[in-house]
């Protein structure tokens, strides 16, 4: 079957890409009955993990028969097609595609799912990847009783040494009806993980992946984004993003020059669009702050590299594209301040000193922190006195933590302009991304935190080490410097409580038997 008439992302199409769009069906008959929810994998080479992904599905406390599985794979050449075939044949409502040339990219097999789904919601796993048991039926209910085309939850990625949550903004709080653009980190973490929309909203804007190498996952979110209204959020875990080993995902194994070719497209695409400028401010934060400040330069593979003059002309391009399209200052948007005085060097071409102030931020573990006004600053290497002091979003000091009177009482003080949006103190299972606890701060009039908790509350925390955050505007977060290594001991119903001073100098908690 040919898909050519399907959709039309790219205007020129060669011979090549109309033989991508060649495929084979198994279980095409399960298409014809409508579901809840249409799952759609892309698969290439995906052996080792396919099975724990396909079973995540099937295990779904939603019943697998409200889903309807496809399973899109790109011409792998390992065990996948087998490992699909022998579901397909044991599953009426898994529909498995063989597509008969490699299309380099997710997009098309998740495009492809697009327009094959028989379903009223639409969700994306990675081959690699997996559901929460709960997942799917968590985003379905969102969507059900908030009748809005998108929501998302937490996802937890995986690591060798541990775990860690992804896109804190999107699952901070659960959250009916609200905005998308009420949330100002919105356009950060764009993949497939632990969203759901609506098919026919996606249908009705022509709403599908780009065919690129890299970013079509961020553009398509960002379409979707700028497109829903209202959004519903979750706190719950949806999806496991597995980070397990070293397996060869297409963006591992794109250079960063590739990458921010792709990431310019992307702006040229949204500055295209003529958006309220607002909106605009948003979206293009992502690609400049994030894409073109951090992971262009803020990273070791800049400060390793021969040939930096080809970060700066890449990155030229880039204000090129700003100066011709914008007539605002995009730095102003920006939520680090180091990320502001970086952009300004790049455009002033004062090369050397942006090297410096990287190989400083990357590689200097001990740096100055100052304080005054309520603010905090880093003493930087920079020796003009406009970039000497560079601004912290946020920085926590403890002045007193100890146990009295049946509680742990711990005084604190914020720096930044954010200081007194805090409400809570969280502690977050070092091993355990679904296990966190929270409790009330309380703002003194003179500036200062106070955090009580009584032994009857803390009781509740399980066994383990957890970090400690203040939580404040929501979702951002700040550990709390800990001048002093005294430890702050308890034992109450056969268990220790010990606060003490980490390695990085900040105030944890560990609870032993």
């Amino acid at each position: 079957m040919n898909l050519s008439n399907f959709f039309k992302l790219n205007k020129k199409e060669s011979d090549q890409s109309e033989k991508k769009r060649e495929y084979t069906l198994l279980n095409k008959e399960a298409l014809t009955e409508e579901k809840k929810v249409a799952v759609v994998v892309p698969v290439y080479n995906a052996e080792q993990y396919l099975r724990k992904t396909v079973d995540s599905v099937i295990l779904q406390n939603i019943g697998f028969h409200h889903i309807s599985l496809i399973l899109v794979d790109d011409c792998s050449t390992d065990e996948s097609r087998n490992i699909l075939t022998q579901y397909a044949e044991l599953y009426e409502n898994i529909t498995v595609v063989f597509l008969k040339n490699n299309t380099g990219t997710p997009a098309f097999p998740r495009n492809l799912g697009i327009e094959l789904a028989n379903a009223k919601y639409i969700t994306f796993l990675d081959a690699d990847d997996w559901f929460a048991p709960n997942g799917v039926k968590i985003l379905f209910d969102m969507l059900e009783e908030n009748n809005v085309n998108y929501a998302v939850g937490k996802t937890i990625e995986m690591q060798v040494n541990g775990q860690k949550a992804i896109g804190k903004h999107e699952s901070s709080l659960k959250r009916e009806k609200v905005s998308p653009f009420s949330i100002p980190h919105i356009f950060y973490h764009l993949g497939p993980r632990a969203r759901m929309m609506n098919l026919q909203f996606l249908k009705d804007n022509n709403i599908r992946y780009p065919e690129m190498k890299f970013a079509e996952d961020k553009q398509f979110f960002m379409d979707v984004l700028l497109s829903c209204g209202d959004i519903a959020t979750s706190t719950e875990p949806i999806y496991y993003l597995n980070r397990m080993d070293n397996n060869e995902s297409l963006t591992k194994q794109t250079n960063i020059m590739e990458k921010t070719d792709t990431n310019i497209a992307v702006m040229k695409y949204i500055l295209n669009k003529k958006l309220d400028v607002e909106k605009e401010k948003m979206a293009m934060n992502r690609l400049i702050e994030f894409d073109s400040i951090t992971r262009l330069f803020d990273r070791m593979h800049y400060l390793k590299s021969e040939n930096k003059q080809a970060y700066y002309n890449k990155f030229n391009e880039i204000l090129s594209v700003l100066k011709k399209t914008t007539n605002y200052d995009i730095s102003e948007t920006f939520f680090h301040p180091i990320h502001k005085t970086a952009f300004q060097l790049l455009k002033q071409k004062r090369y050397a000193e942006i090297e410096k102030l990287f190989r400083w931020s990357k590689k200097e573990p001990n740096k100055k922190i100052i304080t005054k006004d309520g603010l905090a600053f880093l003493e930087s290497p920079l020796t003009d006195v406009e970039n000497k002091l560079i601004e912290l979003r946020m920085h926590g000091e403890t002045e007193n933590a100890e146990f009295s009177n049946g509680k742990f009482v711990i005084t604190f003080q914020l720096f930044g302009r954010a200081r007194n949006n805090a409400k809570y103190v969280q502690f977050q299972s070092r091993n355990d991304m679904k296990v966190y606890y929270q409790f009330n701060v309380q703002l003194q009039e003179d500036g200062r935190y106070v955090l009580e908790i009584p032994l009857d509350d803390i009781e509740k925390i399980g066994i383990g080490g957890y970090i400690m955050y203040v939580i404040y505007n929501d979702y951002e977060r700040v550990t709390l410097y800990k001048e002093d290594d005294q430890q702050i001991l308890a034992e109450t119903s056969g268990r220790k409580y010990q606060f003490y001073r980490t390695v990085k100098e900040n105030l944890s908690l560990k609870v032993i038997k």
